[in-house]
């Protein structure tokens, strides 16, 4: 026997100390390996083949000439495949997307609908023939026509009810001194993490083992285990390097795929996305069309609210984009009124993208805010803080904590706002019109039950395992840091072992909620263990383990309304001739709990802010509405922002531990994009004076805003607002019927297509 000691409570402590990541180097040199690329025996390669058609049926699939070309082992599809379960709630409370229940049934929802899975014994020879796979369908009109008031919208609750509503808004907006009316719109966008999504799926005496690029293991066993009616005890998912996920990488339709090849042909089958096929199979944000209705007195006191949103969602299954959200706690009117609506169309389902809801929200709702502050001619800043509310608007709640005036006060004095002149159109630098905005961002701050255990062994050192997943935001190296300070040792004596399923259950990278609730269940098992070893208990050779459990201390939390906070800053320029938009500099300062990691913590800051670059700017992704399909379904033809895009950025917080969490933390990972896209959209109207209430605000609703204005200047048309929204190119939201298509490279936007 052994006896450990750790370290006393005056040891220098490890949370808040800049810290490298604990995989950095197997990371940079190659060695961390992915779930695409981690060999097995045997293994075989599986290529989905999707649809061509957006809506119709399956009339037959020639897959006898395939089964015959070289190295082909299998062809999955509706008339062979095992049957599935989805009459059940996952770990989220949500039903599962008929998506990921592959080849039920000859049904096709919309172009790039999983129609069969082909398997080789290469990937080369497993694409090759999928991509010669003909399959015939009976074609049907479909309709992929997004617009703002369409006949069919219906409100839809999302973890919160659809309408809320308290007061009387035609009243109080009848007697409002000030009245901004306005309709804001944001594009279709997709998450494209640089790692593709990639599973195997193999058997292993009697229990199945899927290695798989997900944000949360444990998830990803529930699904599973539904699916296949199988005992979840047999089944172990394993996660340890993932390449980004932001929302996109729970249960898909490859996952289950590849686990049905599997048990069909007892050898392990490798499944990987292509990233035009990730257009249609991993999911992506809505676009949405949002209402704001805000009415106040001259000093800019809000009397009204209203934030009605309507967002898309597939045909087969009902997923809300709930962009009205932000407003049910940023702002409190004497009446205020919220609702989220959703249209089915024949276009893929929908999911979670970083900050679902806040981020197209806070677009709307703080331009709106801007525009209120420009007519009552008050500071922005000075607007949003005389509208600070003390409690909920919505919930009636108190705040645990709510610091955004201290951000606002803080990122001010920082950017110099205080010398800024309200007036737009006045400032250049050469031929580029100058402009700052700014904008207020909140984000939920939740934990949810989780397990851990840490071990002690004889020679000194600790292992923590639990079944977290680190998609690139560093949460490896933040438990590791978590585990110390809680054991009161260096971390050098801590290893973190994540992303595998046998550790026992434990809440997703999602949400802004992973290290939060990991961290939690992290601190409990080390302080427990922590006062095993301070009473002198031996260890044993295998080393003593103590394991926890974080339901109970979660579930006795007390009601309350919990955000981390921020405030965003930004400065543009515009050039008038050729409507290019250059962010020259940001600032975000946050109020979001205590920070773990300062180095990897102002990357997830960072990394927000330039997503934000990017929803403003460039993000689009466009429907053909004569096919159904996208208009450059690949990272050639979706565009995002690169380096030569982004600007001098800066992020910092101030400080802002959360009294009831163990360690103090509240959440950074989707904070940082909130908020963003609208304090540049209010830069470029500063600079220009045209508001533009599209996004993204591309060079040709730049000009088109500025011939408006020089219009208006003359007598013609007002100026005011962005372009409205295009139509996507085509005959128009129904296509004709056709009576054969090849699940092939036929257009751009099919799923089965090489990349570009």
């Amino acid at each position: 026997m052994t006896t450990v000691a750790t370290g006393t409570p005056t040891r220098a402590a490890s949370v808040g100390r800049a810290h490298t990541r604990i995989e950095g180097r197997e990371k940079v040199t190659g060695a961390a390996r992915y779930a695409g690329e981690i060999p097995f025996a045997d293994l075989a390669h599986g290529w989905l083949a999707l649809s061509t058609v957006a809506r119709g049926r399956i009339r037959a699939i020639d897959s006898d000439a395939v089964l015959a070309m070289p190295g082909v082992l299998a062809v999955l599809d509706h008339r062979n495949a095992l049957r599935l379960d989805t009459d059940y709630t996952g770990l989220l409370g949500m039903r599962p997307d008929p998506t990921c229940a592959v080849f039920q049934h000859d049904r096709v929802p919309h172009l790039g609908w999983p129609v069969a899975l082909v398997v080789a014994e290469t990937s080369e020879q497993a694409r090759e023939a999928a991509e010669a796979l003909v399959v015939h369908y009976e074609q049907e009109p479909h309709d992929v026509d997004f617009r703002g008031e369409h006949p069919d919208a219906y409100p839809l609750d999302n973890h919160g009810p659809a309408v809320t509503g308290k007061g009387d808004l035609d009243a109080e907006l009848a007697a409002s001194a000030v009245v901004v009316d306005a309709e804001y719109t944001t594009p279709e966008e997709h998450h494209n993490p640089m790692e593709p999504h990639a599973a195997t799926a193999r058997w292993d005496d009697g229990r199945l083992e899927v290695i798989d690029s997900n944000q949360g293991a444990t998830w990803v066993v529930g699904e599973l285990a539904n699916l296949f009616s199988l005992d979840p005890a047999t089944v172990r998912v394993r996660s340890e390097h993932v390449g980004g996920g932001f929302g996109s990488k729970g249960v898909r339709a490859h996952q289950v795929a590849a686990v049905m090849a599997a048990t069909v042909l007892r050898r392990p089958v490798r499944v990987v996305l292509t990233r035009r096929q990730m257009f249609s199979l991993a999911g992506y944000r809505s676009p949405t069309t949002q209402r704001v209705r805000l009415g106040a007195d001259a000093d800019g006191r809000l009397r009204a609210l209203e934030h009605r949103s309507l967002s898309v969602t597939s045909t087969v299954y009902e997923f809300i984009e709930s962009s009205a959200g932000p407003a049910r706690v940023m702002y409190d009117a004497d009446a205020h009124h919220t609702a989220n609506r959703v249209v089915r169309l024949d276009v893929p389902t929908p999911t979670f993208m970083r900050a679902p809801g806040e981020a197209p929200g806070s677009f709307a709702l703080e331009a709106a805010l801007d525009e209120l502050a420009e007519k009552c001619g008050t500071d922005p800043i000075e607007l949003r803080l005389r509208n600070e509310p003390d409690r909920g608007p919505v919930s009636g709640l108190p705040f645990a904590g709510r610091h955004l005036p201290a951000c606002f006060r803080e990122g001010a004095r920082r950017f110099g706002w205080a010398d800024r002149d309200p007036r737009p159109g006045l400032r250049r630098d050469g031929r580029w019109l100058l402009g700052t905005g700014t904008a207020a961002a909140s984000f939920h701050a939740g934990a949810a039950p989780s397990t851990a255990t840490v071990t002690a062994h004889p020679d000194g050192g600790f292992t923590v395992r639990i079944a977290a997943a680190d998609i690139g935001t560093g949460a490896r190296t933040a438990l590791t840091l978590v585990a110390a300070d809680a054991l009161r040792v260096a971390p050098e004596r801590v290893r973190v072992r994540i992303g595998d399923s046998d550790f026992g259950p434990a809440m997703i990278a999602g949400g802004s909620m992973g290290t939060r609730s990991w961290a939690w269940a992290v601190t409990a098992a080390a302080d427990e263990l922590r006062d095993r070893l301070d009473l002198g208990t031996d260890i044993p050779p295998e080393g003593t383990t103590v394991r926890s459990d974080t339901a109970a201390a979660i579930g006795a939390l007390a009601p309350a309304e919990r955000h981390s906070f921020g405030a965003q800053f930004a400065e543009v320029a515009v050039d008038p001739g050729t409507g290019e938009v250059r962010v020259r500099r940001m600032l975000g300062i946050f109020s979001a709990g205590r920070i773990v990691n300062p180095l990897t913590a102002r990357g997830q800051f960072l990394g927000g802010m330039i997503w934000g670059i990017s929803m403003a700017l460039h993000e689009e992704a466009v429907r053909d509405r004569a096919s159904g399909g996208h208009v450059g379904a690949d990272l050639a033809g979706y565009h995002v922002a690169t380096h030569a895009d982004v600007p001098h950025i800066e992020a910092d917080w101030i400080d802002d531990p959360d009294p009831q969490d163990p360690v103090g933390i509240k959440g950074i990972g989707e904070i940082g994009v909130v908020g963003a896209a609208a304090a540049i959209a209010n830069a470029v109207w500063h600079a220009t004076g045209v508001r533009h209430r599209s996004l993204p605000i591309r060079p040709d609703r730049v000009l088109a805003g500025a011939g408006r204005t020089r219009a208006d200047a003359t007598g013609g048309a007002r100026a005011g607002t962005g372009a409205p929204a295009e139509r996507a190119a085509g005959t128009g939201g129904r296509a004709p019927a056709d009576a054969a298509a090849r699940t092939g490279p036929k257009t751009p936007a099919d799923g089965g297509s090489p990349d570009a």
